[in-house]
């Protein structure tokens, strides 16, 4: 399996930063850590392995991105405004260095972003802000409301990186015609304290003609072992 490391210096962020790319083509996948999470977690966690089958037939090939969870939402030391301000210039980041380079490595247009707990908050905020860059998103076992992170403040940032608020407010038919294109994927353990707000979010895009497969797993399903049946299960949209 093709495996290789990158590092460089983010103007975007102001520091270096690293990542994994896994497989040789096919539809790129955006890869977020949980929270706080590394780049190389989802290779520690086998989940690369759980899907060498995707990887070796060149069914998919994966960027697994570094978080700055630590210096944004978790912050608790920022001033609120500071936190959602880099996680502003981690977007930046994403879509001007990360996207550009899996661009020149493989021209193939279609894009899944993916991840677990707030690495799902990561994939699937992403993907609702760039529904033209993004043809599939799958959360799993993730939280779609920030405000927990922003101890009561509130400003554009905040507003525009928090999917309950912002996808309650789309109005723009332009928009709201690519989301209806993207397949979205939320899966979550019924026992799972997320569940309500995964539940939530998906009734919201169906409210606005969005569809999106809601997937209730038995028990509480936040974990590995679960994230790796539900990976294997949805990166190619099978129910």
């Amino acid at each position: 399996m093709n495996r290789e490391y990158h590092r460089w210096y983010s103007p975007s962020l102001g520091r270096d930063m690293e990542l994994l790319i896994f497989g040789h083509a096919g539809a790129r996948v955006l890869v977020f850590p949980t929270s706080m999470g590394r780049f190389y977690e989802w290779e520690d966690r086998h989940m690369t392995q759980v899907l060498g089958e995707h990887l070796e037939r060149g069914w998919i090939q994966m960027y697994c991105v570094d978080s700055v969870d630590a210096e944004s939402w978790y912050a608790r030391w920022k001033h609120p405004a500071d936190r959602a301000w880099r996680h502003v210039q981690y977007e930046q980041y994403l879509l001007n260095e990360v996207l550009p380079l899996s661009r020149q490595k493989n021209p193939n247009p279609f894009l899944i972003t993916t991840g677990a707990s707030f690495g799902a908050y990561h994939a699937v905020n992403f993907a609702l802000r760039h529904p033209h860059l993004v043809g599939r998103t799958i959360g799993m076992s993730g939280i779609y409301d920030i405000s927990r992170w922003t101890d009561g403040y509130y400003d554009d940032n905040i507003y525009f990186h928090n999917p309950c608020h912002y996808m309650a407010n789309e109005h723009d038919s332009a928009r709201l015609r690519q989301l209806q294109q993207m397949d979205i994927i939320l899966a979550v353990g019924r026992d799972d304290g997320l569940r309500p707000n995964n539940e939530y979010l998906s009734g919201l895009l169906w409210q606005k003609g969005i569809g999106n497969a809601l997937r209730i797993w038995d028990g509480w399903a936040h974990d590995w072992p679960w994230w790796q049946q539900m990976i294997q299960l949805y990166i190619g949209g099978h129910d």
